[in-house]
């Protein structure tokens, strides 16, 4: 079974967080959430999100993807801690998926994740200029090699679906998409 841990911090965008949690979950990917240090999570519109665990209780386990939501200070505080940090880079450099939506790119640009990828986030959010080997694309979802990126709590939805078939493949997307009863879907 694949496994994706998805970091919680404090002022995390709420709607962002829950989408690739339940998305992933419907798809029966093992979703681990960890807080940074306190139990509840306080998103960025007061929504209390209690994690599985915390950072220092993880399980020592190779990650198929580390998924990074977005919102503000949340991405900050995902950025400023070390043990996130070192988790990113060593997913990345075992061929794991890392990905981030909104304003937490700025995350995997701070750590070199983006360097000569394609990628996007909300706009204003990531200095691109100080990236010059990335991409930014402005696409409502980026897929770089094992990096996927999206732009916001709007592009959620498709960048969790995007996360389940790198995962899983199209067919488990497509069942858990038909699911959802999405506009334009057949009925």
């Amino acid at each position: 079974m694949s496994k994706a841990l998805v970091p919680l911090a404090q002022g995390c965008e709420e709607m962002e967080a829950v989408t690739i949690i339940d998305i992933l979950r419907r798809g029966k990917v093992e979703v681990t959430t960890a807080g940074l240090n306190e139990r509840p999570v306080v998103a960025s519109r007061g929504t209390r999100l209690l994690p599985d665990s915390t950072l220092e209780d993880l399980p020592d386990v190779t990650w198929d993807l580390i998924a990074l939501p977005g919102g503000l200070p949340g991405a900050d505080h995902l950025g400023a801690d070390d043990r996130v940090c070192a988790l990113l880079r060593e997913t990345a450099a075992a061929g794991g998926l890392v990905a981030a939506v909104c304003a937490a790119p700025k995350v995997l640009a701070q750590e070199g994740l983006l360097d000569g990828r394609r990628a996007t986030a909300y706009p204003g959010c990531v200095e691109w200029e100080a990236y010059p080997t990335a991409s930014y694309t402005g696409a409502a979802v980026e897929v770089d090699g094992n990096v996927v990126t999206s732009r916001g709590p709007g592009t959620a939805l498709d960048f969790a679906l995007t996360l389940l078939e790198k995962l899983k493949g199209k067919a488990v997307r497509d069942s858990v998409e038909e699911a959802l009863v999405r506009e334009g879907a057949e009925r």
